[in-house]
């Protein structure tokens, strides 16, 4: 009766919210307050960072730090003056994200693969679009509508998360592929993220052209088992040949900005 109840007031709660709007004008349910959704980003962070070895390569540091500065600047308020906080795991995992809250993971074996400082802004700035668009608190709230609401409530209400809780809330967060937990971001956030990255990083100065190259560049890397991004970024060749349409409309973009330079050690 009482988790009959609880659905009664989540469905009454889902009719009730106004849908919002993405960055891009796609229409989308986000039941959840920034807050609450910042908190979930900053404690799976904390626990990536407790499970996973961290660089300490200074110049490694510098580089991504470097390009994800130059990322930020070039965000919309109120993301720009937002703090922001990155770490560079050890690691060959061919892997990136960023979290809401301002956190922005990246895997040592992804800037051996991005050949360059375009490409691997792509990446970075391709994750940061997910933050920016919403597209946790999208996951989390038609995951709640559709009755996963009991278990995501309650970590949102500040219970102590068990391991399958905190493995689902990370799951539904972007970061299902690095722990094994749920399945990745939809096609449709993927799309919409690849065009809020490129937006940004030719804003940043880097070459927007870079994103079509980065993804033929994880491609040679696939062999038998292809990188961890490429599992949970699907890249068929219409979307390369995206990302080319969408550069040229960048271009503009990027030359009239001031050249990043920050470079690959």
């Amino acid at each position: 009766m009482r988790t009959l109840k609880f659905g009664l007031i989540a469905t009454a709660l889902v009719g009730l919210v106004a849908c919002t709007q993405s960055p891009t004008g796609r229409s989308q349910l986000q039941l959840f307050s920034s807050d609450e959704i910042a908190q979930l980003g900053a404690q799976s962070y904390n626990t990536l960072k407790e499970k996973e070895k961290i660089s300490t390569d200074p110049a490694i540091n510098r580089y991504v730090q470097c390009i994800s500065d130059d990322l930020i600047a070039a965000l919309p308020s109120p993301w720009a003056q937002q703090q922001w906080e990155v770490t560079v795991f050890d690691s060959e995992a061919v892997n990136a994200f960023a979290l809401p809250g301002g956190k922005i993971g990246v895997y040592t074996g992804l800037i051996e693969v991005a050949e360059n400082a375009s490409q691997l802004a792509a990446v970075i700035g391709h994750e940061i679009g997910h933050v920016i668009a919403g597209h946790s608190n999208e996951r989390m709230s038609n995951q709640f509508a559709a009755g996963l609401g009991l278990q995501l409530g309650g970590a949102l209400i500040g219970q102590e998360m068990e391991s399958e809780q905190a493995a689902m809330v990370m799951g539904v967060l972007g970061l299902g592929v690095q722990l094994g937990y749920i399945l990745p971001y939809s096609r449709i956030h993927e799309s919409e993220s690849d065009e809020l990255g490129l937006r940004y990083m030719a804003a940043a100065g880097y070459d927007p052209r870079e994103a079509a190259e980065l993804w033929r560049n994880m491609a040679k890397q696939g062999g038998p088992k292809p990188p961890e991004f490429l599992s949970t970024h699907p890249s068929p060749q219409t979307r390369v040949d995206k990302l080319e349409e969408l550069a040229v409309d960048a271009m503009s973009t990027y030359r009239q900005a001031p050249k990043a330079s920050c470079r690959k050690p």
